[in-house]
């Protein structure tokens, strides 16, 4: 009698965890099973191997020159890019079109003085991105990212939006953007039209920057 009283209950007890696992339907609980989460990863970008370009027009001509990028980073989640900024060394800007010295350095000193970038006071200059929104299923040699962000030069900041290219790898990431700023946003009004500039003189307000980061796992990681 007492082992029939045993087995009885270890059939109830093996009846009572097998219907712990099915729900009042008879099917069988589904178990969430927790997802790794990927982290972000900061990229160091390597200013050797990249550069930063500017083009100015005017009336009958146009400058173009460059200025040495002194840090940034792109970040990547995956194969994304979800972040990034970079600085700028103001003290560096240059011209390189005109080939006579003595006309090339009044030009660089010009472009340094308060007409221009005032880099005495404001010796950087900064952008940061706010959003990269990939492009779906760009056609070849047509940007994949859309990108906005802080741009600040003299002390002023204003967002601005981009097209630009981004390659992402093991080695890796890359980007490279034409991004066209508005001088006056920034209180660069030397021979604009607002200010009543003789017509064969103007400068035009706008200006381009042709910008190409290339970040890596190391600081020589090259693409």
């Amino acid at each position: 009698m007492k082992t029939t009283f045993i087995a009885a209950g270890a059939l109830s007890l093996a009846l009572l965890f097998n219907q712990a696992d099915v729900t009042a339907t008879g099917n069988p609980v589904k178990k969430t099973v927790a997802k790794a989460t990927v982290k972000a990863t900061t990229l160091a970008v390597d200013p050797a191997a990249s550069s930063l370009s500017w083009n100015a027009k005017k009336v009958g001509g146009a400058h173009n020159g460059s200025v040495k990028l002194t840090k940034g980073t792109l970040t990547v989640d995956g194969s994304k890019l979800t972040g990034g900024s970079f600085t700028m060394d103001m003290t560096s800007i240059k011209d390189e079109d005109i080939t006579n010295e003595g006309m090339n350095q009044k030009l660089t000193g010009h472009l340094k003085s308060d007409d221009f970038f005032s880099v005495e006071k404001h010796p950087t200059s900064t952008f940061t991105i706010t959003k990269a929104t990939p492009v779906g299923k760009p056609k070849g040699g047509v940007a994949n990212y859309d990108i906005t962000g802080n741009l600040t030069i003299k002390g002023i900041t204003n967002p601005v939006s981009f097209p630009a290219n981004v390659k992402v790898n093991s080695n890796g990431a890359e980007a490279t953007a034409k991004v066209t700023i508005d001088r006056l946003k920034y209180d660069i009004k030397f021979r604009s039209g607002i200010i009543g500039t003789a017509a064969d003189k103007i400068i035009e307000d706008t200006f381009t920057m042709d910008v190409k980061l290339v970040a890596g796992k190391s600081s020589t990681a090259k693409l």
